[in-house]
């Protein structure tokens, strides 16, 4: 896997289809990670980033703050499910073939801890289960520093021609 030491810094915007057409997916993130494609803004707004990519993997991080509490004063599920689901479909973005792309058709997260401002930064991995020709599956897990499992999930994403 590439590894980053530090937190990574992104240009935010989005990739033109010239500039990733002829690109694998594993070269697209990898040029995201080098800071020659812009990252999601996204990202930017929910507090994450990609940290590594390797052929079938993705691992996330983000830093959940007091901006994503609910009403309970936990960290609202959505923002989890959103870093999981980046996870889960980045692992799957690396095995795509220049002029492929993929949408998510399903995500399922189940929680197991609750998240708090004082989880300190999440790290999300997930990996490619399975990859036909146009079915792809990943799964993956968050955890905190300490390596506590925080929630689980798994994603199913559809292989298609990318949009010209």
């Amino acid at each position: 896997m590439q590894t980053t030491q530090s937190k990574p810094e992104f240009v935010i915007g989005q990739a033109r289809p010239d500039q990733i057409a002829h690109l694998t997916g594993l070269e697209q993130l990898n040029a995201m990670l080098a800071g020659a494609l812009p990252a999601p803004s996204m990202a930017e707004t929910l507090n994450f980033v990609i940290s590594r990519v390797a052929e079938g993997e993705a691992e996330f991080r983000g830093t959940p703050t007091g901006a994503f509490l609910n009403p309970m004063g936990i960290v609202h599920g959505g923002w989890i499910m959103t870093l999981l689901d980046s996870a889960l479909g980045c692992a799957v973005h690396t095995t795509i073939a220049p002029g492929e792309s993929y949408v998510s058709l399903d995500t399922d997260v189940k929680f197991v801890k609750a998240i708090t401002p004082a989880s300190g930064e999440i790290i999300v991995t997930a990996k490619v289960q399975t990859r036909g020709r146009q079915i792809a599956t990943s799964e993956g897990r968050a955890v905190d520093s300490s390596g506590r499992v925080l929630a689980l999930g798994t994603s199913s994403c559809l292989i298609r021609p990318a949009a010209s």
